[in-house]
């Protein structure tokens, strides 16, 4: 929802001097000049309502639909149950996706709440918040609630998603906030270099489990040494690793936050996707977003109610340590009716079924010359393997046969692929991709 309020020129000439600006284009010096558009948007003319589907059904022919993926790298194919998307695509939660009027709002606050405690279930962590944009955003969001006046350094290590370091790095040049990319070493966090650091001035460390890479990192450890040097640790984790695996409470976080579309919600081209945020009791009053609570009203009934909102933007204004205070609803709803339809038995059993189909992949993909583990170490349900011919030609020919290969590696690990397998890849699907693979040695 929002509205348009149109300015006059004397207004919008005090606005500029007050802001010492000579002009509106000022506004915007920060914007490369290569992306401004300087000639107008060129937007032909409107078209009947079958001409434009025409042009999309044809726009949407050019797409290519795997009936086989063995890509993640931060997106994931899982099975979504039929009744997840026959609830949340119900025309009442559609349309009341942001409670405006919480005290109206009470199956949307209750759907907020639920989603709240499953995600306190799955972290170990006290409170939860009602989601932000994305993992990324999550990640960026929590290092914003450790920093202080006087712990302003910040450490992040450089086996984090990409996207999501971007991400972080983004927020902290806009804040003014030192930034440290902890190096990594064999795949995982320097620990040497994160003793060495850390010290009074460092706010926090972020770390995600399992890693880029998909390896399971010594979390305990590198917590441990931030807790001595007084910094907060936050954990970045997959939904389903948590699981089976330590929960981020357990490894000694003090946050902790992720990527939820792994829980129910389709890759979708990209988005929109959905960002867990949980924490220890302390820290709920710089948690970011709404957080809903439960109460009781006048005749003693169960309610849910929007609690804390003090510390929220719409009333601490600049002084707020967040900007976020609505929530991506429709999506965590979507997370909250996969985890109810599944339950704790269901989301175990996928993430075994992760864990045993990646383990059985990496067996055979590494016993075909050339596709060797990159990694010694424990891993959840993605790994790299050197690949012995063009990255790019082989994941041609996978595509040829409707498969989407691994995902490709730059930098220090160009030639290299990280595989993902979930519950959706079958053993069958798994042995063609193998013998795909000795192929291509072949040729």
């Amino acid at each position: 929802m929002g509205s348009y309020i149109p300015n006059s020129k004397a207004e919008q000439e005090r606005m500029l001097d007050f802001l010492g600006l000579a002009s509106l284009d000022d506004l915007y010096d920060e914007i490369p000049d290569k992306v401004k558009l300087k000639d107008g948007l060129n937007i032909p003319e409107g078209k009947s309502e079958l001409e434009v589907r025409r042009r999309m059904e044809t726009l949407a022919g050019k797409n290519t639909v795997f009936h086989t993926i063995f890509r993640g790298a931060g997106a994931y194919r899982h099975y979504i149950p039929a009744i997840v998307k026959a609830v949340a695509s119900k025309e009442k939660f559609i349309t009341a996706y942001t409670p405006y009027q919480p005290e109206i709002s009470q199956g949307v606050l209750q759907s907020i709440f639920e989603f709240q405690t499953m995600i306190c279930e799955l972290t170990g962590m006290d409170v939860a918040n009602a989601s932000v944009y994305d993992g990324a955003t999550a990640c960026a969001e929590a290092i914003s609630m450790c920093v202080d006046r006087k712990r302003d350094v910040v450490y992040v290590s450089a086996t984090v998603h990409p996207d999501y370091l971007r991400t972080v790095k983004t927020y902290c040049y806009a804040a003014g906030r030192k930034l440290v990319v902890v190096p990594e070493k064999d795949g995982v966090t320097d620990i040497a270099f994160l003793k060495e650091n850390l010290d009074e001035k460092s706010a926090a460390f972020l770390m995600q489990q399992p890693n880029f890479y998909g390896i399971i990192e010594d979390a305990e450890t590198y917590f441990g040494v931030a807790r001595e040097a007084g910094a907060k640790s936050i954990m970045c984790i997959n939904p389903f690793y948590g699981a089976i695996g330590r929960t981020p409470r357990e490894c000694g976080a003090d946050i902790a936050v992720g990527e939820g579309q792994p829980l129910g919600i389709s890759l979708g081209f990209g988005g929109p996707y959905l960002g867990f945020m949980a924490c220890v009791q302390e820290m709920t009053r710089k948690l970011p977003g709404r957080i809903v609570g439960q109460t009781t009203d006048l005749e003693g009934k169960r309610a849910f109610v929007l609690t804390l909102q003090a510390r929220e933007q719409h009333i601490r204004r600049e002084k707020a340590s967040s900007n976020i205070c609505s929530n991506q609803g429709l999506c965590a709803l979507t997370a909250a009716c996969y985890m109810s339809t599944m339950g704790p038995s269901g989301i175990k059993e996928v993430a075994n079924q992760c864990l045993s189909k990646a383990h059985y992949a990496a067996k055979l993909i590494s016993s075909v010359p050339g596709y060797e583990l990159v990694f010694d170490a424990e891993f959840f349900h993605e790994f790299v393997t050197k690949c012995p011919v063009s990255v790019n030609k082989l994941m041609a020919k996978l595509e040829r046969q409707g498969i989407l290969g691994g995902y490709p590696l730059g930098g220090p690990y160009e030639g290299c692929i990280l595989w993902c397998f979930t519950e959706m890849n079958t053993k069958e699907e798994i042995d063609q991709l193998v013998a795909i693979l000795k192929e291509g040695i072949q040729e």
